[in-house]
């Protein structure tokens, strides 16, 4: 595989620079498949590469993966701050750049999407709110159900929180429980959802997955042993792999 880095110009939604790591097939003429991956709430755009082997995982597959800097924001569009729009930057520069610089399969069936954490969450949100670009998502020990959980208090997050999703984010477009309700069947995309069952995490994700059971939200959920660290996503982004390249159509 071959790596690059594109650093995108200020002519964005974001209005300011922003990094992004590209994995790149070294063979075959394309058109790739895209995966979109995107790190969690401490990390940025170099951290899948840096802590994990997702570059050697995927040498045998014709797929292009991007790695984009999503700083804290949830891949949300801030209710607050007017130019932290990351949502819009995923769902709208970052692809039509990336199908600009690259030979890609510029539709959904060619668009895969996942994340870890916060990314995980944002990787669900954005595929259940952009059926129309997202063939499929994977979740690794995502924070999916911070929508209608206590913030234990702490005035520092509950700013950060309220600053990103506003007063009643339960319910709102940013809730994967609203979304996957409002899902049309006919056009959600198959999830992946793993957790470790020492993750901080977990009871979310088991809560999601029964939630999403009695919705019938296609998914496939997995547990094992395995707590909220790069250990544990480094195996996850192996296994799933091939689930992605199925989905993509070339696995």
């Amino acid at each position: 595989m071959a790596v690059c880095e594109i650093q995108f110009n200020a002519d964005n939604a974001l209005e300011r620079m922003v990094s992004v790591n590209v994995i790149l097939p070294e063979t075959g003429d394309g058109p790739f498949p895209v995966y979109y991956l995107l790190h969690g709430l401490s990390d940025n755009h170099t951290a899948w590469q840096r802590y994990t082997s997702v570059e050697r995982y995927a040498a045998s597959l014709p797929i292009i993966i991007v790695m984009p800097d999503g700083d804290r924001s949830f891949y949300t569009d801030s209710a607050l701050k007017p130019k932290d729009k990351y949502e819009t930057f995923i769902t709208h520069d970052l692809i039509k750049r990336v199908d600009t610089l690259f030979r890609t399969i510029p539709t959904r069936e060619g668009r895969a999407i996942g994340g870890l954490s916060m990314g995980g969450y944002g990787a669900v949100k954005l595929a259940l709110k952009h059926p129309d670009l997202y063939s499929a998502a994977v979740s690794h020990s995502g924070v999916l159900g911070m929508m209608t959980r206590s913030l234990n208090g702490d005035p520092a997050w509950t700013k950060e929180f309220s600053d990103l999703f506003g007063a009643d984010a339960a319910g709102s477009s940013n809730d994967v429980r609203t979304l996957a309700e409002k899902s049309d069947p006919a056009t959600r995309p198959p999830l992946w959802i793993d957790c470790g069952t020492e993750d901080f995490l977990f009871d979310q994700n088991e809560e999601m997955h029964a939630y999403f059971t009695q919705l019938g939200v296609p998914h496939e959920y997995f547990t094992m042993p395995g707590d909220h660290n790069w250990e544990f996503w480094d195996q996850q982004v192996r296994v799933s792999l091939p689930w992605i390249a199925k989905h993509l159509g070339i696995g």
